[in-house]
């Protein structure tokens, strides 16, 4: 037997072996090739496919032959929560008997399915790496995510390399013999998790403790004379990293509860619902339901879907049993049995007119109701935590409605039931006076978790999810939260090649379970796979790593997997990517017969029990953080190596460009959306209405200075060959519309603020004079058109000013373009994803700096709110 690591056979959990059998291994054996290999895999890491998603998918067939099929997925049972805010301890499964846990319907032993019995039982062996090598091919054609795995090569070099630098050296060492000297049973060497000493170290390790000294100290010199508030309004809770870091979350909090939806109004009489051509009067609380769906007729995505009319009217049905069902004009009973005769346009009728009656306010008006609401609402809007104010982000409570939720989800058209006080459990100070409940009604408990960062909660009726009222994203907690999430990920660059390392070297290891564990972690590193949580039988049929089934993965020999499934919020999740060829034959064993649609690739894993192998290597480690790891990493690299040159649109598009880079890496991917055509029709013409304002004003010069079209030559002067005379009419249309409607606007907010200063309104002869000018226009564009020629405009017009014009309009016309550009690159890929949730907003702010763009031009004024600790916590030498 050769002394291969390949060669090893799969010992039992017991510790007996039986090695008498001699069969074949059914493995398909790959020719051998060179190939350029990185980590010890082959070119893996980045897709091969990417893009929208195809109505029509070619049907593929894996390297068994069997051709993919669709079935619904086998769930595990949901994992029941003492405590329902807080999530459940890891399972202890994995260290059980295989008997004693769930396994596929397979009671015979089989040598490369079960981690009970030996490969090498009956003479079978693992085939070697070298056997499934990849050859060389062709680089044409090749799409840029391929083009982008010798940098993700490169990357990953950096990050052991990193690694090894910012490691902690000799105090581990020592500690680790220890944990070492015992057995573990995943292979993987622990670190000292008991070392209470170690870990206190690393939570209280500050994010940027020399380069923010500086500026901290910079503007604590320039409050010196700011009054006190202002000094405490500038609380830089950044700087204090060891803030929170315990269970307690809080010692003294005040709220005043939430805010209900207001009660349903009754519609007017003559809005009914039909059946079978009838008008029905139904019981407020069945009419309200009915409302629901009336309202949003124009949603045909919902309505006219059969699963969302199906639940919608499984559900009316019951309240209108509860109710007292229908009856029509003569007070006789209308039995409702077919949702095909539910007629609901005149409901949907009265509620869009009220949606337009709402819009058509005038300014004022709505200022005025705004102003109202925000007054009754103002109590509700902030809390007292730790004895300072914070914004409280959802603090009303959802009205009833239908259930909409995301991708196919099977419970889509469901009623949301109005969520009554008695339902709502309140977390508060226990010397803080408790909100009282609206009249009548009593709170279902008032608790005083300090462990919590939740003000409210309730129980919604559909999923059975636990809805939370907690701060808003710009809150100091919140912000902490944020911070402590990147900061976690930061924690991992210690630890990355250690992972690697190990995850290669166990995609050949002797027992099954951990080979699930390192091809597991491996495509959470290497392709962002979501870890995947255990979902019940009426959850929503979304899987992710650890939960794939059989069907959601095809294998195409040599090295290439097929992903296909539903992910997070039901959005299907289709790639081609190339794998290390261990990968792919550890993959080829874990779908071997007699596996079939519906059965779990994974078997022998768990989410819980997976993160727990992770934690094994760094406290609080789990799947989810290596996405943000690989994400912010990812952009730190490319971030060091940018030079950012030209104007702002141009460095934002370097800024763009290095963020969708980090998306292909990291999978971040969208379909196009619907308008995205006709959003880039918009800029089109937008760049070709800016050309043709250049040409008039080029032939302004002209009307100026006839002498100009010899000097600068005649071509200098002629329209551009796409602006033909018919689109030239339809801009000049275009452009007298957009006047006129500006013009009506001007006039009714000037009416509107004449009325609220107590003056007469204008009378319609004014509109009618000022629209003059559009009669004008059109006067011009008439005479330019027969003439070819235009007229200087403007006071005092010189050649002097009419070139500084056209040189201001390329620049605009050059920034429209780079925009227009940067904007069909980005169709297919989640930018905002990859910034928002994923890399380090500190990495922005760094770009920002270092290059000179306003931070506006990457973050919102909600998301400069909510990353105020990143935008003034770091400078442009910060590093991730």
């Amino acid at each position: 037997m050769s002394s291969s690591e390949d060669d090893t056979p799969l010992v039992r959990a017991n510790g007996r072996a039986n090695a008498k059998s001699n069969v074949k291994s059914p493995d398909v054996k790959m020719e051998d090739a060179s190939a350029p290999i990185a980590n010890g895999h082959i070119d893996p890491g980045v897709s091969i496919r990417f893009g929208p998603v195809q109505d029509k998918d070619v049907n593929m067939e894996d390297a068994e032959g069997d051709a993919r099929g669709l079935s619904k997925r086998k769930s595990r049972a949901s994992v029941d929560q003492k405590k329902f805010y807080i999530e459940p301890e890891s399972s202890e499964e994995e260290d059980q008997p295989l008997s004693k846990r769930r396994r596929t319907s397979v009671k015979h032993e089989d040598p490369e399915t079960d981690d009970d019995v030996p490969l090498a039982l009956n003479g079978r062996k693992l085939p070697k790496a070298s056997e499934t090598a990849i050859g060389d091919e062709s680089d044409s054609d090749v799409p840029i995510e391929r083009k982008l795995s010798a940098e993700k090569k490169k990357i990953e070099q950096n990050a052991a390399k990193d690694a090894k630098a910012t490691r902690k050296p000799a105090a581990p060492k020592k500690e680790a013999k220890p944990a070492a000297a015992k057995k573990q049973t995943n292979g993987v060497k622990k670190e000292p998790l008991d070392n209470k000493a170690a870990l206190k170290k690393v939570k209280a390790e500050p994010v940027t403790p020399k380069k923010s000294k500086g500026k901290a100290t910079a503007v604590k010199a320039e409050s010196e004379d700011a009054d006190e508030k202002e000094e405490e309004d500038e609380y830089r809770w950044w700087e204090d990293p060891t803030k929170s870091d315990g269970t307690t979350k809080w010692t003294t909090l005040e709220h005043n509860g939430v805010v209900f939806p207001p009660p349903y109004e009754p519609l007017p009489k003559n809005v009914k619902m039909k059946y079978d051509g009838i008008p029905v009067t139904l019981a407020p609380e069945a009419e309200e339901v009915a409302g629901f769906f009336g309202t949003m007729l124009n949603s045909t995505h919902n309505v006219e879907n059969p699963v969302f009319q199906k639940n919608f009217f499984m559900d009316f049905k019951d309240i209108l049993k509860e109710t007292g069902g229908a009856k029509d004009s003569k007070g006789n009973k209308v039995d409702i049995k077919e949702f095909s005769k539910c007629d609901f346009k005149p409901m949907f009728e009265f509620f869009d007119a009220q949606r337009d009656e709402k819009r058509n306010l005038p300014a004022a008006e709505k200022k005025r109701l705004k102003a109202e609401k925000d007054e009754q609402e103002g109590p509700y809007m902030f809390c007292t935590w730790d004895g300072r104010k914070q914004k409280v982000g959802n603090f009303r409570v959802e009205p009833p409605s239908l259930f909409r939720g995301r991708g196919e989800h099977p419970k889509t058209g469901r009623v949301k039931t109005r969520v009554q006080p008695e339902q709502i459990t309140i977390n508060i100070g226990k010397e803080a006076k408790v909100p009282p409940p609206p009249e009548g009604h009593r709170w279902k408990e008032v608790k005083h978790d300090r462990e919590g960062t939740w003000l409210a909660m309730w129980q919604e009726n559909i999923n059975g999810n636990y809805k939370y009222v907690m701060l808003a994203a710009n809150s100091d907690v919140k912000g902490q939260s944020d911070y402590k999430k990147f900061e976690k990920a930061r924690e991992l660059k210690k630890y990355i090649d250690r992972i690697r390392k190990d995850y290669q070297k166990n995609l050949k290891h002797d027992m099954m379970v951990e080979r699930q564990k390192a091809t597991a972690v491996y495509l959470i590193d290497q392709f962002a796979l979501r870890a995947g949580n255990e979902k019940g039988e009426d959850e929503a049929e979304t899987v992710g790593c650890c939960s794939l089934k059989y069907e959601n993965i095809t294998l195409k020999p040599p090295n290439t997997v097929v992903f296909d499934f539903l992910g997070k919020d039901s959005i299907r999740f289709y790639d081609e990517v190339k794998v290390d060829p261990q990968v792919f034959k550890n993959l080829k064993i874990f779908k071997k017969a007699p596996k079939k649609n519906g059965d779990e690739v994974f078997d022998r894993l768990t989410t819980s029990a997976l993160n727990k192998h992770l934690q094994n290597y760094m406290p609080g480690l789990t799947a989810k953080v290596f996405r943000t790891y690989n994400a912010s990493f990812t952009m730190g690299n490319l971030l060091r190596e940018m030079k950012a040159t030209g104007t702002v649109a141009e460095k934002v598009k370097a800024y763009n460009d290095a963020n969708r880079k980090v998306a292909i890496l990291c999978n971040h991917k969208r379909t196009v959306t619907a308008g995205h055509a006709n959003q880039m029709e918009k800029m089109s013409e937008r760049i070709k209405g800016l050309r043709y304002q250049k040409w008039r004003m080029k032939q302004q010069m002209l009307d100026l200075e006839p002498s100009l079209k010899k000097k600068k030559g005649a071509s200098f002067f002629e329209l551009d060959e796409d602006l033909d005379q018919d689109w030239v009419k339809e801009h000049q249309a275009f452009l007298m519309e957009e006047q006129t409607q500006k013009i009506k606007k001007k006039f009714e907010k000037d009416n509107e603020k004449r009325v609220a200063e107590g003056e007469k309104e204008m009378k319609a002869s004014e509109l009618e004079e000022r629209l003059q000018v559009v009669k004008e226009m059109d006067k011009k564009f008439n005479k330019e058109n027969k003439t070819g020629k235009v007229e200087a405009e403007g006071r005092g017009p010189s050649v002097e000013k009419l070139e500084a014009n056209i040189v201001k309009l390329d620049q605009r016309v050059e920034n429209m373009s780079v925009q227009a550009q940067d904007k069909e690159d980005n169709k297919e890929v989640a930018l905002g994803t990859s910034k928002i949730n994923y890399i380090d907003p500190r990495l922005s702010v760094v770009f920002s700096k270092k290059f000179d763009v306003p931070i506006e031009k990457f973050f919102s004024k909600a998301l400069r709110e909510k990353f105020e600790w990143a935008i003034k916590s770091v400078e442009e030498d910060w590093e991730f």
